[in-house]
C-alpha cells in the first residue's frame, strides 16, 4: 500500500480539502475519494516531490519495532492491536509510516507475511521467511524476538568490525595532516632561511622543498584526480554487478581483515539457518534463505552447491564438508545435530563460537594495528623532521665555527 497526498472538493459543502489517503496506485486512491464523496483536484504519491520520501529506516527502529511486536504478541493482544501499540510507540518517521501501512494492510485481511513483503528492502528475506513460519505455526511472537535478537547481534557486530577498519583510515588521517603542516609551514621557513644565508640545501631537505612545491602548483589538478578515483570506484562498486563481485572476493582475501571476514559470513550463514529450521521452515528453505544472508556473491555462489546435492538425497553435513569457505566446525556440528535430530541447535552453538572468535579477533586486530601505524607514523615524521630540523642545527653549527 502506498500513501497519496490529495487535495479534493468535497461535493456536499464545496469545500476543498487537504489530506492523505492511503491506496495501491493513484487511480485507486482517485476512486476510493470519489466513493467518500470528494471531487479530486490533484492526487500525488507521497515521497514523489523534490524533497520527498519517507526516509531512511535504521536498523535501531526496526530493531526496536520487531522486538515490541514480538512482547504485545506474546502477551496475548491481538495482531492489529499490538501493530497499533507500536506505531504509538515508534519514534523514527520512516518506520511509523510503514508499520501504518502494514497495520492499513492487515486490517484488510492480508497475512503479516503479504503485509512485509511490500517492502523489501526494509525487510529482508530472512525476515519474511521467519515471519512466515511463526505464522504458519502459531509461533509469531517467537519468531519475532529471534528476529530482534539476530539483528542486534548483527549489528552490534558490524559495529565492531567498522570501529576495526575505520581506526587506521584515522590515524592515516592524523599521519598526512601532521606531515601537511610540516611541509606547509616549516619546510619553507628552512628553504628562506638557507637562501638568506647563501647556503645548498641538503638533499632530503631539497626533497622535501620539490614535493612542497609541488603540491603547491598542482594541488587542485590532484584533488579533481583523488575526487574522480574515488568517484570512479564508488560507481563500480555500489552500481556495477562485477564491481560488487570484485569488492565481495577482495573481503574474504585481504590480508588480515580477510579471514575476519570468513568467519562474520559463516557464522552468519549458521545462525540464519538455525533460526530457520528451529521455527519450522524446510531444509532446501533454510539453507536458501541462510546463504542469501550472508550478503557476499563470492561466497553465494560457492555455497549454493550444497544445494544441488542436499536436492540429490545426501545430507546437510556431506554438503558442506566440500565447500570452499566454509569453516570446519560448522559441517561438523551439522553431522551430530543429524545423528541427534538437534540439527538447528547444533548450527546454532558452531555460530556461537565463531562469534566468539569474531569478537577477539577485532579486539586482537586492533590492538595489532595501534603499533604498525605508531611505527609508520613515527617513520614518516622523522623523515620531515630530519629534512628540516637538522639542516638549521647545520647552520647554527657552521655560524659559531
Amino acid at each position: 500500500m502506498k500513501r497519496f497526498n490529495y487535495k479534493a472538493k468535497d461535493k456536499k459543502t464545496g469545500k476543498v480539502l487537504k489530506g492523505s489517503i492511503q491506496a495501491e496506485n493513484e487511480s485507486t486512491a482517485g476512486k476510493l475519494l470519489i466513493e467518500q464523496g470528494y471531487t479530486p483536484i490533484s492526487v500525488v504519491e507521497e515521497g514523489s516531490g523534490l524533497f520527498g520520501g519517507k526516509g531512511r529506516v535504521t536498523t535501531k527502529d526496526r530493531i526496536m519495532f520487531t522486538r515490541q511486536l514480538s512482547t504485545l504478541i506474546g502477551a496475548g493482544l491481538p495482531l492489529a492491536t499490538s501493530l497499533r501499540t507500536v506505531i504509538e510507540q515508534t519514534q523514527g518517521k520512516a518506520m511509523k509510516q510503514i508499520a501504518e501501512e502494514i497495520l492499513t494492510s492487515v486490517e484488510s485481511g492480508k497475512s503479516l507475511f503479504d503485509s512485509f513483503s511490500n517492502y523489501p528492502d526494509v525487510f529482508d528475506g530472512v525476515y519474511r521467511a521467519l515471519i512466515q513460519a511463526g505464522e504458519t505455526s502459531g509461533t509469531l511472537d517467537l519468531a519475532l524476538k529471534r528476529l530482534a535478537d539476530q539483528e542486534e547481534k548483527d549489528a552490534a557486530m558490524m559495529s565492531k568490525i567498522k570501529g576495526a577498519l575505520v581506526y587506521p583510515f584515522i590515524i592515516l588521517f592524523v599521519i598526512i595532516a601532521v606531515l601537511a603542516f610540516m611541509m606547509v609551514a616549516v619546510v619553507p621557513q628552512v628553504e628562506k632561511l638557507y637562501e638568506d644565508m647563501g647556503e645548498e640545501l641538503p638533499g632530503l631537505t631539497q626533497g622535501l622543498v620539490n614535493l612542497t612545491d609541488f603540491f603547491a602548483d598542482f594541488w587542485m589538478l590532484l584533488l579533481v584526480i583523488l575526487v574522480a578515483v574515488i568517484g570512479s570506484i564508488y560507481f563500480f562498486v555500489k552500481k556495477t554487478p562485477t564491481g560488487h563481485k570484485v569488492m565481495d572476493a577482495f573481503k574474504i582475501h585481504v590480508p588480515i581483515f580477510g579471514g575476519l571476514f570468513r568467519k562474520l559470513y559463516v557464522s552468519r550463514f549458521a545462525r540464519t539457518a538455525e533460526m530457520m529450521l528451529a521455527t519450522g521452515v524446510p531444509m532446501l528453505d533454510s539453507i536458501r534463505i541462510a546463504i542469501d544472508a550472508t550478503n557476499n556473491v563470492i561466497i553465494e555462489e560457492e555455497y549454493s552447491k550444497s544445494l544441488e546435492i542436499i536436492k540429490g538425497g545426501k545430507a546437510l553435513s556431506e554438503s558442506l564438508k566440500e565447500r570452499k569457505y566454509m569453516l570446519p566446525l560448522v559441517p561438523q556440528m551439522a553431522s551430530i545435530g543429524e545423528e541427534s535430530g538437534k540439527i538447528d541447535e547444533m548450527l546454532g552453538k558452531a555460530a556461537a563460537v565463531y562469534e566468539n572468535e569474531l569478537d577477539e579477533q577485532i579486539n586482537n586486530i586492533s590492538t595489532m594495528i595501534e603499533p604498525i601505524l605508531m611505527v609508520i607514523m613515527a617513520g614518516l615524521i622523522g623523515v620531515v623532521v630530519g629534512g628540516t630540523l637538522l639542516p638549521i642545527y647545520s647552520l647554527v653549527n657552521s655560524i659559531a665555527k
